[in-house]
């Protein structure tokens, strides 16, 4: 929809009208109704802040949606920003903190490299998925960077995982 010669009113109630179309759109980014939700409203107050930022020859729902992506994406950056945490206890206590629930052990150590083993020996169009998931790429963003179906990309790591149990087990 280009928009010519609109007024600030007009371009605000065109804005709102795009809200179920940005709803739909929002589940490229999340299927969580209420994070859904919670993109839409942010991607509607930014438009309606900076809507003297519109140029009228430029096509609003793409406008919109570019907003919703850069939010997204913005908003996704700022919770792994988060994940990270800072040790401040005297002497690092909880990074030198000896973790039994890794693998640490002797024992362990060969396990994990049999694992890795495993995961190195699967096909190419399987371990790319597998290592991006394991890595914490969601799913969308794996189909996205290798411009695949995400039906695809949830099938490709769901066998990876079949044959690493396979190995694993012994059971070919």
């Amino acid at each position: 929809m280009n928009v010519e010669h609109m007024s600030v009113t007009e371009l605000t109630q065109e804005i709102i009208n795009l809200q179920p179309t940005l709803r739909v759109f929002t589940h490229r980014f999340t299927r969580d109704r209420d994070e859904s939700l919670d993109l839409v409203q942010d991607t509607l107050m930014k438009a309606l802040m900076y809507k003297d930022k519109f140029k009228e020859e430029t096509n609003l729902k793409g406008w919109l949606f570019t907003i919703m992506r850069n939010t997204f994406i913005n908003n996704y950056r700022k919770t792994q920003r988060a994940r990270t945490s800072n040790d401040d206890t005297k002497e690092l206590y909880h990074l030198n903190v000896k973790d039994d629930h890794t693998f640490n052990g002797p024992d362990k150590k060969f396990e994990y490299e049999d694992i890795w083993k495993n995961v190195h020996e699967l096909k190419e169009e399987f371990l790319i998925p597998f290592k991006m998931h394991t890595s914490g790429y969601k799913y969308h963003e794996i189909a996205e960077h290798l411009n695949i179906p995400i039906g695809t990309v949830k099938n490709r790591i769901f066998h990876a995982r079949q044959e690493i149990q396979k190995k694993l087990t012994g059971y070919y």
